[in-house]
């Protein structure tokens, strides 16, 4: 089955299922559905960022400083996590990601809405990302990912998340919302 084919959840505004769609009619009609976010850590406390393949069907090529992605229908957050953190690193066994947050993220009409769950996870493993999602992947200090914000491209949706989640770390963020309530 092709990425397109998947069968997604469509929720609501208040995240709750409202039905089912193939996931290229739910980004086509812009509706509201689930993704999960998952920063990972390695044991030196460094994130995996990554460049996305070009032939993913939304924000193709950029970086990334989550692995993630959408949550199946009748799939929770919580099981779509780990499976999308294992996946995409190429790994088996890791922790449970923890979660963080949550909010509802609008792309602005390239492919709708979507609630946006945050996770962390301790990544002791040795990575082997999946060559169809990623064309590239380091570990970065925190420094070093927020040297490169301004000069590299990024998943919008990522930043919405990193932001949130930096506020949080701060102090000064919610743990649930839509994404204008900063």
């Amino acid at each position: 089955m092709s990425a397109a084919e998947e069968i997604l959840d469509v929720v609501d505004e208040h995240d709750r299922v409202i039905g089912q769609a193939p996931r290229g009619e739910v980004y086509a009609r812009g509706l509201i559905h689930r993704c999960v976010f998952i920063r990972v850590r390695d044991a030196e406390g460094r994130v995996f960022v990554h460049r996305r393949t070009p032939t993913k069907l939304v924000f193709p090529s950029l970086y990334d400083m989550f692995v993630g992605g959408v949550v199946g229908a009748g799939e929770s957050y919580d099981e779509a996590a780990l499976r999308e953190a294992e996946e995409e690193l190429g790994v088996s066994g890791l922790p449970r990601p923890e979660p963080v947050l949550r909010f509802l993220y609008d792309s602005e009409g390239v492919a709708g809405k979507w609630w946006s769950a945050v996770y962390e996870v301790r990544c002791d493993l040795p990575v082997r990302p999946q060559v169809e999602e990623v064309a590239w992947h380091g570990f970065l200090s925190d420094g070093e990912l927020a040297e490169r914000l301004g000069t590299w491209e990024w998943v919008p949706d990522g930043l919405a998340a990193y932001e949130r989640l930096r506020a949080l770390e701060a102090g000064g963020g919610p743990r649930t919302g839509r994404a204008g309530d900063r």
